[in-house]
């Protein structure tokens, strides 16, 4: 790895730790931080601190909460660990617990070390190393259709490296939603009885607090859309869910583009896979819709060759062995949750002078995705 490495922040742009607090804790514990080895911080990400440092010799994650208070649900170190401890089992793309630590007087917050998984994420473009990629070949699995394997989605075009990409994606996605949690230990994880319900009211408190001098109407509208119409869908089973299953916390091979780890697990829980689902595609902008929508950039669903959201969620149905399901609400539901999360980031981080350029549009961008959603919901009353 060069200081060029664009899976890294530069140095003047990495945010420090206290290292040698970090090695007397592992120590404590029977592991040694290679202090020989400079810790490297992961480029990507929104929100929580990612770094690459060496642990008894072996490459391993760091991984912690951005300094300050956390939004209500965000940064769950604590429910990330609960998770990873027991997840691989059944979903060999889940990295393995190395150590979790609860005393804030460490790092200022818990964190945890996790496995390292060499591999490529894609953004809102597809890195260069991907485009040439190899044809397919089968997943860890070993054959196609595995949960490491793009062979089954349905997508459109699953020969290009676009298409093949959703595929891959969306067959992690479907895997995982075929897992039963109880078979992993995680058949106690969350309150999957009125999820739907829960995130309505959930994200509902969460606005007021991203809109401290009163709510946009356009918000306003959504969450009155969402409240009446949550009592119409169909409570779905409850699977594990991820909650933010998109391209950038999936890592493929570059090769082959087989995958190799699925990142971010600290709002998994059990409830509604529609909704993970909806959480992806409503990042997916496509060419024809507001253009203020296209400054999002969080998967590169306006490049050449990817399909459209009504294709991929077409190709998640099939993946998932599922019929069809109307996905209206969870869509709203998702667009919600997306313009909140982004003003949450807005709040947080447009003051900070290294991270604040990154976020000075987001403000812009959340309330473009409520009035598109308060159209399209009130286009449906």
């Amino acid at each position: 790895m060069t200081d060029v490495d664009p899976r890294f922040r530069p140095p003047e742009a990495t945010v420090a730790q206290p290292w040698d607090r970090l090695a007397a804790e592992l120590a404590r514990h029977g592991l040694r931080l290679d202090t020989d080895v400079a810790p490297r911080q992961f480029a990507g990400g929104l929100a929580n601190l990612n770094y690459l440092v060496s642990v008894d010799g072996s490459p391993t994650v760091l991984r912690r909460p951005p300094p300050g208070p956390s939004a209500e649900g965000a940064n769950d170190m604590a429910r990330e660990w609960r998770v990873l401890r027991r997840l691989g089992a059944g979903y060999p793309l889940a990295p393995r617990g190395v150590h979790f630590c609860t005393d804030p007087g460490v790092l200022g917050a818990q964190f945890q070390l996790l496995e390292y998984r060499d591999g490529v994420t894609v953004g809102a473009t597809v890195p260069p190393a991907l485009t040439a990629a190899a044809s397919p070949s089968p997943g860890p699995a070993g054959r196609p259709g595995s949960p490491g394997s793009s062979g089954s989605s349905g997508s459109s075009g699953t020969g290009t490296v676009p298409g093949r990409l959703t595929a891959t994606l969306l067959t992690a996605m479907a895997a995982l939603h075929a897992l039963d949690p109880a078979s992993v230990g995680l058949g106690e994880l969350g309150r999957p009885e009125g999820f739907l319900e829960r995130q309505v009211e959930g994200w509902a408190r969460r606005v007021a607090a991203v809109y401290p001098d009163g709510l946009p109407a356009a918000a306003t509208a959504v969450i009155g859309w969402l409240r009446h119409a949550v009592a119409d869908v169909p409570a779905g089973e409850a699977r594990l869910i991820h909650c933010d299953f998109k391209f950038d916390n999936m890592l493929v091979d570059p090769v082959t583009l087989a995958p190799v780890a699925v990142l971010d697990w600290d709002m998994t829980t059990r409830g509604d896979p529609l909704f993970d689902l909806a959480v992806l595609l409503s990042y997916w902008i496509e060419s024809d819709d507001p253009p203020a929508l296209h400054e999002l950039r969080q998967v590169p669903s306006l490049e050449p060759g990817f399909p459209r959201r009504e294709q991929v969620a077409a190709a998640y149905f099939t993946a998932a062995g599922r019929p069809p399901a109307e996905l209206g609400f969870h869509l709203a539901l998702a667009r919600l949750r997306l313009a909140i999360a982004w003003m949450q980031l807005y709040r947080r981080f447009a003051d900070d002078p290294v991270a604040g350029p990154r976020y000075a549009g987001f403000a812009r961008i959340a309330d473009a995705v409520l009035g598109w959603t308060a159209d399209l919901t009130a286009a449906r009353t």
